[in-house]
Parts: C-alpha cells; structure tokens; sequence
C-alpha cells in the first residue's frame, strides 16, 4: 500500500474513533424531554400539567432557591427559597436545581458545598419529595473563577455520593472554550445568548448569529450535553418604553437543526426555559413538538 493510501486509512481511523468517542459519551444520557420550573412556588394549573403529559415530560429541574453574596459581601446566603403548594405528577423526577452568581465564586467558602446539599436534603424530607437521584447548579462562571467553581463542584460531588445522586451542571455558549466541569453531564443553555444592550441589532434571548460562532465548538466539547431552549417572554422598561423580546419559533428551531447537525446527540434530552401557562400558549402544538424531537 501506498504512503497516501496509509494517510487516509489512518485519518480515516482517526475520524471513526472520535465520532465513536463523542457518540458513546452522549449515549449516556438518556432520551427524554425535560423543562425547567423557575418559580417560587411550586403550583401548576391545568394548562401546565397538561403540557407535562402531552409532551411526555420525564424530568423538571425545579429551582430551589439562589445562592447569592450577603449584603455586607461577607459570604454566600440563600434567597428566594421555593415553597411546596403542590406536587408532580406521579412518574416525573424532580431535578433540584440551585442557582448561584458567579461573584460568590471569586473565592473558596469552607463548608458552602456541605451546606447547599444538606439544605436540599432536608427541603426533601420537609416536603416529602421522593425519587430525587440529581441536583443541578447553575452558575455563569468566567475563566477567572472557573477553578474555584469546579472545585466547589468537586467537593458537592463528595457530599452526593453518600446519597447516590449524580450531578449535573449548566454550560454557557462561552464557556465551551474551556475545559468540562467535572460533573456526569452539562445542560447547554441556549438562551440569553446576545448582548442586551444592543437589542435594537439582534434579539439578545437568542439569535443564530450570536450561535453560530460556537457551533464549531460543540463536537469536540468532552462532556454529555442536554440542550435547553428559550421559550419565555423578556419585557423590559428601556428610556420609558416597553420593550417585549420574544424569540419567534422558527429562530429557535434554525438553531436547534443547526446545532444537531454538528453533533446529533443532542437531540436526546432536550428541556425547555420555562414551564408557565404564558410560555406553553405563546408557540402552536408543532412548535413544541419539533423542539421535543429526537
């Protein structure tokens, strides 16, 4: 055999062997249809849990509460703690899901990982919610706090363990330029993807072209990824004018093909921002339906 003809068997070999690599890794994550709960209360009407079961809605990473600095910037605290007025329906797992800003992560707080996840633990026995196996933070970290935060996650891992859970953890668009959080997979967040002050040029909840500079990114990122897409509403007083931003669906569905098509499997677990009455009536049946589709 020819020396080119070894080059292309190799680079062949080569190719075969990281699509094998990325496809076996997202294969862990299991197919289903998941939507975020970023209310207070934890209360659904029947608009909204019809939405669960039309749309065989498996998982609802609920948020608990936020973890935020004190006003004296002393340490971390939490804020605005959910209150239990109702439950799920049987069969659907509640991912407990905590906010943090990323400003209490500019430094290590002895005892911050231990805190959050026994305050979660006892949220569930106080609440009498069963079958939790997951928990989720949530944190826009920068490459200036990205070490700290993936030890903050490290030491949450080591208080999970004695309970079995896995953990999981929110990935911002720009945060794919850096290495994986050491975490059983991350939710790409595929919203709040523009910049707000320029919302007379792009829609800063989502547009393609905010995307597309990171499509390039997606099959080389090591770690299994969900996908979570907008299908809230954003209104804003700007100079004394209200200003509503609403992503149309067709937008959303352009990224979503777009970036299925530089790495298919993230198709498998797919989760919309957020469950609300408003949301689910603001797209046609279709709408959801392609968003859901694996």
């Amino acid at each position: 055999m020819s020396t080119q003809k070894y080059s292309i068997v190799f680079f062949l070999l080569i190719l075969i062997t990281g699509c094998n690599k990325q496809n076996t890794q997202d294969n862990n994550l299991e197919v289903c249809n998941s939507v975020y709960y970023w209310r207070t209360d934890l209360r659904l009407d029947s608009t909204e849990k019809a939405f669960l079961y039309q749309y065989h809605i498996n998982k609802v990473y609920c948020r608990y509460f936020d973890v935020v600095m004190t006003e004296d910037a002393k340490e971390p605290s939490p804020n605005a703690t959910i209150t239990f007025s109702d439950t799920l329906p049987d069969g659907i797992e509640i991912i407990p899901t905590i906010y943090i800003t990323e400003d209490c992560m500019h430094k290590s707080y002895k005892g911050l990982a231990k805190k959050i996840v026994d305050r979660i633990l006892q949220m569930n026995e106080t609440n009498d919610v069963k079958n939790v196996r997951e928990i989720q933070i949530d944190c826009d970290y920068t490459s200036k706090s990205r070490p700290t935060y993936y030890k903050f996650l490290e030491e949450i891992n080591v208080h999970l363990s004695a309970v079995h859970y896995k953990l999981s953890t929110t990935i911002r668009l720009h945060q794919l330029s850096m290495p994986a959080p050491p975490v059983d997979y991350g939710v790409l967040m595929v919203y709040n993807t523009g910049d707000p002050r320029k919302w007379e040029e792009r829609n800063p909840i989502l547009d393609y072209r905010d995307v597309y500079p990171y499509l390039s990114r997606l099959d080389k990122y090591a770690l299994p990824l969900a996908t979570a897409y907008p299908v809230y509403q954003w209104i804003r007083n700007i100079q004394n004018v209200r200003v509503e931003h609403t992503v149309e669906a067709e937008e959303i569905l352009k990224v979503k093909h777009a970036m299925e098509k530089e790495r298919p499997s993230l198709s498998r677990s797919i989760i919309t921002y957020h469950l609300e009455t408003d949301n689910i009536n603001r797209y046609k049946p279709e709408t959801y339906e392609e968003i859901y589709r694996h």
